[in-house]
């Protein structure tokens, strides 16, 4: 029973956690290899996943989705520390438009042209950061969403993810603030209450117990 209540106090974390983790914009080093259109089914499941139409197009059931194909150089520590292997990898180029996540992208066919102008073969590469946000799963056939390219000169590069570690520290500062705000209100309105609650209640209580004592003289029981 104890690890079920310290799983369900820890559940809330996990999944703002994944949350921000699917949200905040992440970037990688790798190499365009060919991009491509293809015609996708949405269903029950992966639909969230995905953004919308592009601006301007109405949203259907199935639709063409554009893809960048990609070898990316694998990373540690969510991409702080780059590694010697480098895999396959996928994305999806949609625009977002106003809708959740607010990145506010409009502009996925220009950003398709900027992918194909920057494909490259094996020894000849052209590296590029991508910067997306998003998840990668073969299951449920889904692609991280690609909102920006931007040339680099070696994989060696070190991306620092400003915009997250700002966001981090905005959002411990808001955190603390909300606190002392809350005990700021529970010590200046929420605990006066209680304790007048509380002295209203012995009050009654010392009525109730005084009318059953008046009782109990008047019917002459001890």
């Amino acid at each position: 029973m104890r690890y079920v209540k310290f799983f369900l106090r820890l559940l809330p974390f996990l999944i703002v956690g994944a949350m921000l983790h699917y949200w905040l914009p992440q970037h990688d080093v790798a190499r365009v290899t060919s991009t491509e259109v293809i015609r996708q089914d949405f269903s029950g499941i992966n639909r969230i996943f995905y953004a919308q139409a592009d601006s301007g197009n109405t949203e259907q059931a199935t639709r063409d989705l554009r893809l960048i194909n990609t070898e990316k150089q694998k990373t540690w520590l969510l991409g702080f520390f780059p590694r010697e292997s480098r895999g396959v990898m996928v994305y999806r180029n949609e625009d977002t438009g106003w809708i959740w996540p607010p990145y506010f992208k409009f502009d996925s066919a220009d950003l398709q042209a900027e992918a194909s102008a920057l494909i490259s073969a094996a020894g000849q590469e052209q590296w590029v950061v991508v910067t997306h946000y998003g998840w990668r799963n073969r299951f449920l056939s889904i692609y991280p969403n690609a909102v920006g390219l931007r040339a680099i000169d070696s994989p060696d590069v070190r991306i620092i993810p400003w915009f997250n570690i700002f966001f981090f520290i905005f959002a411990g500062i808001a955190a603390l603030f909300i606190r002392a705000a809350w005990l700021q209100f529970r010590e200046r309105t929420l605990d006066p209450l209680f304790e007048r609650a509380g002295d209203r209640m012995d009050e009654v209580n010392a009525g109730v117990a005084e009318r059953r004592s008046r009782l109990k003289r008047l019917f002459g029981r001890k």
